[in-house]
């Protein structure tokens, strides 16, 4: 897969954010770990698991359902980006 260019990956990390602090009304840095902040829970990370898969047309299963990918909205980008998905298509 090739890589996608800096500012789709600039998108997708800002609708990520926007995203988590639509969700849990509080704002969110690049890399701050939503776990250790108590903002994200076990059951809030499925649907956010969702969330991706749906708004970016990629599937996240088998290794990349590691807890460390979905720790900081950089990490959710870089799986996202990695996986190959669309930019600007996030909501």
């Amino acid at each position: 897969m090739t890589a996608l260019p800096a500012e789709s990956v600039s998108v997708i990390q800002d609708e990520i954010a926007g995203y988590l602090e639509k969700r849990v009304k509080a704002p969110i840095l690049p890399e701050q770990d939503l776990f250790a902040a108590g903002l994200v829970s076990s059951l809030f990370a499925m649907e956010l698991i969702l969330h991706l898969e749906e708004s970016y047309s990629v599937t996240i299963a088998g290794p990349d359902l590691r807890l460390e990918n979905f720790r900081t909205v950089r990490q959710m980008t870089e799986l996202v980006s990695r996986l190959g998905g669309l930019a600007g298509t996030g909501g």
